[in-house]
């Protein structure tokens, strides 16, 4: 029987209720810190890893795995992560959902390997998502995985170590504002033994809780902030945002935080913008099917195909794409997302050329046929649909080209490329017998001189 098991669920509840309890409040005057100010020079050394990997892998994990998406044996709408408050669950019955999870076939080496071999660069997880279950083991709560659940291991550990042995860069996801369970936390209004002060509920739980992830697991190299706003006044997003730098200087953070911080990146959700957000650094956060957590009756899964554009269409307008899986709870990547990671990872083998370090092409969304990167005197073409007539046109394209060739061609044979033309731009002629890859296929166009 587990420590949580041999505790009675009020015990648990009664002890959130003392922890988050009266304490000295987050004073207005307390470290009005704003984002720093930056030399150009600085922040593109910090930013330049990010920028350079262009492609990370996103991980929803928590207890709410176990609810799988239903409660009282019916399903609830939503995604799989949010089921507490859709369903208006009260915390002495959503707490239940701990007795039982037990992740024993979580492998963070194979998690790791699988993002690695994807052609992802960095690494995302929950630490503590809206429900306020820790992933980790943590001193501010018992309600963490560690303590509360039959498993009694901490899995962020375990994945930080696979991540420095494969040379994976990660990241902790933490919800800094909804917190259902511990008392002053934002929402949660559902069940009165959920009411508090939110200073204390900074000062007891989000404080302590900072300081343990970015202190116990040695480099960690991004904080993403969950809606902004709420019980994050500018004094409290002060105190948390002073704490940070503190002990990770070089962190990159979200927009999310609130109190007016507007971050390292800009953070648009299960869409693409048009053009981007030019002078910002940003990055698009997509599922592969239609949840973050665990549901296990989602099977609303994107194409392989359609991943690989939304890569590419990221990239070329200058973000990076954060792809989503949602583990089970017995800790494992659905067998969907695997498969389509490992084709994903297939494709990035041959043409990761041509999204990593790349910077957003002039073109945008106007090109038909598909989407452009660039990196240094190199376009990359990424064909979606070749036109009947196989020509690739790239309007109002002044620069000469040097040279033509398919990206997975190694011997860069030369393709037909028209002279610069104040009106139709440059155009290449992909030759008959080319075989086009089924998603995207890859076209490098070695400029003669500066891009214009």
């Amino acid at each position: 029987m587990s420590r949580y098991q041999g505790v009675a669920v009020g015990m648990m509840i009664a002890c959130l209720a003392v922890i988050a309890g009266p304490a000295g409040a987050a004073s207005p005057d307390a470290a009005q810190a704003s984002d720093p100010v930056e030399t150009q020079e600085e922040r593109d050394d910090r930013m330049g890893w990010w920028r350079e990997a262009r492609f990370g892998m996103f991980i929803h994990w928590g207890v709410y795995a176990v609810a799988a998406g239903e409660w009282d044996g019916k399903p609830v709408g939503g995604i799989g992560e949010w089921i507490m408050s859709k369903a208006k669950i009260p915390i002495a019955d959503y707490s239940k959902l701990a007795q039982t999870f037990n992740p024993e076939k979580y492998n963070a080496e194979a998690w790791v390997l699988a993002a690695k071999d994807a052609g992802m660069k960095y690494i995302v997880i929950t630490t503590k998502h809206h429900d306020g279950f820790a992933m980790f083991k943590t001193a501010a709560s018992p309600w963490n995985i560690v303590d509360a659940t039959p498993y009694k291991r901490d899995p962020i550990k375990d994945l930080a170590d696979a991540c420095r042995k494969h040379g994976m860069r990660l990241g902790f996801y933490y919800s800094q504002n909804l917190d259902w369970t511990h008392p002053g936390g934002g929402g949660g209004d559902w069940d009165p033994s959920h009411k508090g002060d939110p200073d204390d509920y900074v000062n007891k739980i989000v404080l302590p809780q900072v300081k343990e992830v970015l202190g116990n697991y040695g480099p960690v190299d991004v904080l993403w902030w969950d809606i902004p706003g709420g019980v994050i006044n500018k004094p409290r997003a002060d105190l948390i945002y002073k704490t940070v730098k503190e002990l990770q200087p070089k962190i990159v953070m979200n927009n999310r935080l609130g109190g007016g911080y507007r971050g390292d990146t800009e953070t648009p959700e299960q869409h693409i913008p048009p053009k981007g957000f030019p002078g910002r650094d940003w990055e698009t956060c997509m599922t592969m099917n239609g949840t973050w957590g665990f549901k296990k009756n989602d099977d609303k899964w994107k194409s392989t195909t359609s991943l690989l554009r939304n890569l590419c269409d990221i990239a070329s307008k200058g973000g990076n794409y954060l792809l989503n899986v949602g583990p089970t709870p017995e800790g494992e990547i659905p067998a969907a997302s695997l498969e389509r990671l490992k084709e994903v990872g297939q494709w990035m083998k041959d043409n990761g050329e041509s999204i990593y370090g790349t910077s957003a092409a002039p073109f945008g969304e106007a090109l038909r046929w598909g989407r452009v990167t660039r990196k240094g005197d190199t376009l990359y073409l990424l064909v979606f649909d070749l036109p009947k007539d196989r020509l690739l046109a790239l309007p109002e394209l002044k620069t000469p080209v040097e040279k033509a060739y398919m990206l997975t061609d190694r011997e860069k044979k030369a393709l037909a490329v028209s002279m610069p033309d104040t009106q139709t731009g440059v155009t290449v002629t992909v030759p008959e017998g080319v075989v086009m890859d089924a998603s995207v296929t890859v076209v490098a166009v070695k400029l003669a001189g500066k891009l214009e």
